[in-house]
């Protein structure tokens, strides 16, 4: 029988990081600690580093800026059915409605 993947939150991994980034103990100390293996410290050690210049960057994430790619193109979507709207509801007043047999 398979042995389940423990899942752990986001707030153990960071307070791990944040430990082996301390130095105050070894990898393995913290891995035997935690119950995780030493090269997954080392992965979340060096994913945590890696973001470090993304959190205070001033500028739009990619999410914020996909975000506002799609909603501009929506907008302008919206304005383009507007207009055709508007002009078919003229162009159908313009045309004589026929009562009878030729609906």
């Amino acid at each position: 029988m398979r042995k389940m993947r423990r899942k752990l939150d986001a707030a153990l991994k960071v307070q791990v990081v944040l430990e082996a980034i301390r130095g105050k103990k070894t990898a393995a100390e913290i891995a035997s600690e935690y119950g995780v293996h030493p090269n997954q410290i080392t992965t979340w050690k060096r994913y945590f580093l890696d973001q470090l210049p993304h959190i205070f960057s001033k500028g739009n994430s990619n999410k914020e800026k996909a975000y506002e790619e799609e909603r501009e193109a929506l907008l302008k979507k919206i304005g383009q059915l507007e207009m055709e709207k508007d002009w078919l509801q003229k162009k159908l007043n313009t045309f004589p409605l026929k009562r009878g047999k030729d609906l």
